[in-house]
């Protein structure tokens, strides 16, 4: 049974910097993806990365988020610079349900069925 572990979530203050890292065990790194959920909001796709390295985006955090991963440490990390109030949520790294090397990457909820239990971001201005 795969699990999923986030860390790096801290408070900052706005226009700084975080990396959030999500480790897998029990299975390979891919096609992860980053969600976040804010006070009284519905969880939301961030950034998602494939098998075959492809990348997806949230628009509010395009240019400002990167999402990689290491799959020799089974990780992978979300970079946020240039971090606004707006970004404080709790972060949840996920693995998608289907996953082939031609699955693109995604930012819809339901498409992971697997989740971390979430890292708190807070951004004060």
């Amino acid at each position: 049974q795969v699990q999923l572990a986030e860390s790096g979530g801290d408070s900052v203050q706005a226009g700084g910097s975080l990396r959030l890292s999500c480790t897998a065990s029990g299975d390979t790194v891919n096609c992860l993806g980053w969600f976040r959920q804010a006070a009284e909001k519905e969880r939301e796709g961030v950034a998602a990365i494939n098998l075959r390295g492809d990348t997806l985006y949230a628009d509010a955090v395009k240019g400002r988020f990167t999402i990689s991963q290491d799959s020799s440490k089974n990780q992978v990390y979300l970079q946020m610079d240039s971090l606004k109030p707006d970004d404080t949520a709790i972060y949840y790294c996920a693995k998608a349900a289907r996953c082939t090397w031609f699955t693109a990457p995604q930012l819809v909820r339901d498409d992971y069925n697997i989740w971390g239990q979430g890292t708190q971001v807070t951004v004060s201005s």
